[in-house]
């Protein structure tokens, strides 16, 4: 018999990752959804699942799209917040707080073994027509996969505009009004967290932008014909406050159900 809960898996790295994970499990749980950790160490079968979560973590390796990796810079940091929004976000949002220290200290580096099985999977589920929701890495692995690349790093972006590095939501990012996005979110516009330091330069096959920040850099993307391939640069796991956040993850399980029937 098959669970009355659509199955998601859920990708991330054999070490680190936990934060990352017991979000996103808390996020599908309360949109309807049974999570299904994955890892390079623990793979499982595209057969076994009704929908697919693509996790963020460690940068994609610039080989899967023809380039070399280049010297890292200083992360960005987190310019312009005052010294009240700093207290504010602290009192309101102690765990996410937490986090953030968590966060900026993440594993440097690439990971091949995930690159392979994650890949592997995207290539799967799009055969099967399966939901696909990548998150800041997964949506730039995503778009590598329909043939796309990378910035390496997005310093040069931010010279005009303010350098955001904050698992809390502080960075406006513009929604197309006619996307798969917009109708998940009910919105055109949102306000979301920045973790990453690369961003999608050249897109994939079939894919659309349907969001950006001011300046320009790509937020969010879904493919042009497939009913539900959709990736964002943000962290909505880390947002579980934001209702239209919360929306992203009921748009998943929607689209597992709809393809389970």
């Amino acid at each position: 018999m098959r669970p009355k809960r659509p199955r998601i898996g859920v990708t991330g790295p054999d070490k680190g990752g936990l934060a990352a994970w017991l979000f996103t499990r808390h996020a599908v749980r309360r949109a309807g959804g049974k999570p299904i950790r994955i890892r390079p160490g623990k793979p499982r079968s595209i057969d076994e699942l009704d929908g697919l979560i693509i996790g963020g973590g460690a940068d994609v390796s610039p080989n899967l799209y023809g380039q070399e990796s280049m010297p890292k810079i200083e992360q960005l940091k987190d310019r312009g917040m005052s010294g009240w929004r700093r207290l504010a976000g602290i009192i309101m949002f102690p765990l996410l707080a937490a986090l953030r220290r968590v966060l900026t200290t993440k594993t440097t580096g690439l990971n091949h073994a995930r690159d392979e099985l994650e890949k592997r999977l995207i290539s799967e589920a799009l055969e099967r027509d399966l939901p696909v929701f990548g998150i800041c890495r997964g949506m730039q692995l995503i778009n590598v996969v329909a043939g796309g690349s990378l910035h390496q790093n997005i310093e040069s972006f931010y010279e005009e505009h303010p350098a955001i590095r904050s698992v809390l939501p502080r960075k406006q990012v513009e929604v197309e009004s006619d996307s798969l996005l917009a109708r998940a979110l009910g919105r055109a516009s949102a306000q979301v967290n920045a973790l990453h330091d690369q961003a999608i330069d050249r897109l994939g096959e079939h894919m659309n932008v349907c969001a950006r920040e001011p300046n320009g850099v790509i937020q969010a993307i879904e493919h042009g014909r497939l009913p539900f391939l959709l990736g964002v640069q943000w962290h909505p796991e880390y947002l579980p406050q934001r209702p239209e956040q919360r929306a992203l993850f009921r748009a998943v399980i929607r689209a597992a159900e709809s393809n389970r029937q």
